[in-house]
Parts: C-alpha cells; sequence; structure tokens
C-alpha cells in the first residue's frame, strides 16, 4: 500500500527557512513521478514543486528561486528546502506521487498524482 507521510512544517516569521519531508512507503520510489503542492483557505490548491526520478525538477513561478525540491532515493524521501518564506506561502502542503511520466517543462496539474499525503502545515507571520 501506498503512503505518503509528510513532516517538518510549523509556524514561523517572514524571511525565515524550513525543510519538508516526505516518507515514501509501498512503492518502488525510484519509478515514481514526485510533487509538492499546497493549499490555502479560500484558494485553489496549487503545484509548487516537482521532480523526476532522475533528479529534473520544475517550479512555479511564485517560489521559483526560493524554493528547492530534492530526493534521497536511498531513503524513499522527498524534501522541500523554503527559504525567505513569505506570508503568502501559508498553506497546507502535500506531497504526491504518479507512476507516470511528464514531459513538460512546468509542474503537473494535481490530476496527473495518484497518490497523496495527509499535509503538512506551514503558517508564516508578517
Amino acid at each position: 500500500q501506498v503512503q505518503l507521510v509528510e513532516s517538518g512544517g510549523g509556524s514561523l516569521q517572514a524571511g525565515g527557512s524550513l525543510r519538508l519531508s516526505c516518507a515514501a512507503s509501498g512503492y518502488t520510489y525510484s519509478n515514481y513521478y514526485m510533487g509538492w503542492f499546497r493549499h490555502a483557505p479560500g484558494k485553489e490548491r496549487e503545484g509548487v514543486a516537482s521532480i523526476t526520478s532522475d533528479g529534473s525538477t520544475s517550479y512555479a513561478g511564485s517560489v521559483k528561486g526560493r524554493f528547492t525540491i530534492s530526493q534521497d532515493i536511498a531513503k524513499n524521501t522527498l524534501y522541500l528546502q523554503m527559504n525567505s518564506l513569505k506570508p503568502e506561502d501559508t498553506a497546507m502542503y502535500f506531497c504526491a506521487a504518479a507512476n507516470d511520466h511528464w514531459y513538460a517543462d512546468s509542474v503537473p496539474p494535481e490530476e496527473f498524482f495518484t497518490y497523496w499525503g495527509q499535509g503538512t502545515q506551514v503558517t508564516v507571520s508578517s
């Protein structure tokens, strides 16, 4: 059974940094395409960043240059390093996995992903 468990969220002031983790189990991690999404109250869920099994990355324009997605395949773990956080980054952050390929230079839509974690809350105050 595929399971994704996020951790690392918290509350902090603007300008700070956080690293989110997503521990994956129940499938061959290296065969999957991984992504981070976020959902803020009153807004649609937004794709933040994604990464292929060979390490190619894509980012939403709102986070490019501030967030970095990475993975440790040996540990079946996905990461999202978030720097220079802003109040508008406040949201529930989810990791997602897809047993498929995405060839465009963009974060795939949420419909592309099959498996989702429960999310971890990030709150940034001004």
